[in-house]
């Protein structure tokens, strides 16, 4: 299986269906973001480990929660959870050189993992930090779309605030995926999706 072969069967499978993120999955080989034992494994449709108790989460969750997203061109997004780089690269191809994505790793070794996998992209657009993810990054705020591949009790107000108005927070929270817009300073719409099951959010 290659790389074209996973992204067609997301496809077939209606997982994909946005051309601009289809395209970045087919940019975007998940093989660069494995551990080197995995290389083999890389196109499974399953989370592999990382190390340190993290995970590559499993194709199809990737492709739902961006789906989700629906990321655009020139966004500026903030990523919680940088663990592989494989979703912050996806994400930097879709907004382009207009956008920016600013990615939080709790753990320093899986941020330095991730900047080693992303340096073979040569992205441009691209800030990574160590740090908590749950106060987000105020000083960088506002961003028009927030994801989190760690799962927590509930939206942070700290998410909420940092979000701007029309933005949209894709985010586990308990084994649910919840899709949170932005309507005004104080309003905000819910959809959950049942059945997800992520690390948690430290």
């Amino acid at each position: 299986m290659t790389n074209e072969d996973l992204t067609q069967k997301l496809i077939t499978e209606k997982f994909l269906t946005t051309p601009q993120i289809i395209n970045a999955f087919k940019s975007i080989d998940r093989k660069d973001f494995v551990l080197s034992e995995d290389k083999d494994r890389a196109y499974e449709d399953k989370p592999l480990s990382i190390g340190f108790g993290a995970t590559i989460s499993q194709p199809t969750t990737v492709a739902i929660m961006i789906e989700k997203l629906q990321p655009q061109e020139g966004d500026r997004i903030l990523e919680i959870g940088t663990g592989s780089g494989y979703m912050t690269g996806l994400l930097a191809k879709i907004v382009g050189e207009g956008g920016k994505i600013f990615s939080i790793e709790y753990i320093p070794e899986l941020k330095e993992f991730a900047k080693a996998n992303l340096k073979k992209y040569n992205f441009k657009n691209i800030s990574l930090f160590v740090g908590d993810g749950k106060a987000g990054l105020k000083e960088y705020a506002f961003f028009d779309k927030i994801i989190s591949s760690a799962s927590g009790d509930e939206i942070p107000k700290s998410w909420k605030e940092q979000l701007e108005i029309r933005g949209r927070v894709v985010a586990p929270v308990a084994e649910n995926l919840v899709i949170l817009d932005k309507l005004s300073k104080r309003k905000f719409k819910e959809e959950k999706i049942h059945g997800f099951i992520f690390v948690s959010l430290k």
